[in-house]
């Protein structure tokens, strides 16, 4: 068979989900069903509305992968983020997840994710120059069995 590799000048969403689904059928039929589901917690300000950041992540093969993170200057250090991280990860054992995984430059919050109880399982030296990226992990408890109200 022929094959011929083009390279468009503006990639579409169209081009990835080309190469996206034979891929999640590929990795479905080898690893099970992948069960993916997004995950947002937003948060906003009372005032106006407007964004003050939040937590996207996706929930697949049994893992949630936090991919985005933030707080507005203003409301950091009071604790919102170590709320968002919390929340995400009860959502998680909720839903059956083993875990969770991020990313996080050197220049963010390694340490916050340290300090709530993620280990570095990789490290990319020199993304960006002279930086790193680290790759972090917590496994998650199973959620407590929900006491029965027997209504006495």
């Amino acid at each position: 068979m022929p094959i011929e590799i083009t390279i468009p000048a503006e990639p579409s969403d169209a081009d990835r989900e080309a190469i996206m689904t034979p891929l999640i059928a590929y990795n479905e039929a080898l690893a099970g069903p992948a069960k993916y589901e997004p995950l947002a917690i937003l948060l906003r300000d009372s005032a106006t509305g407007g964004s003050m950041g939040g937590l996207w992540g996706q929930i697949y093969f049994e893992w949630l992968f936090v991919e985005l993170l933030f707080v507005a200057d203003g409301a950091r250090r009071g604790g919102i983020g170590s709320g968002l991280l919390a929340r995400a990860e009860d959502i998680a054992r909720s839903k059956g997840c083993v875990g969770v995984w991020l990313d996080t430059f050197s220049f963010q919050a390694p340490e916050f994710y340290r300090k709530h109880g993620y280990e570095v399982f990789g490290t990319l030296e020199d993304y960006p120059t002279g930086r790193q990226r680290f790759y972090l992990r917590k496994t998650l408890a199973p959620s407590a069995p929900q006491a029965l109200n027997s209504g006495l």
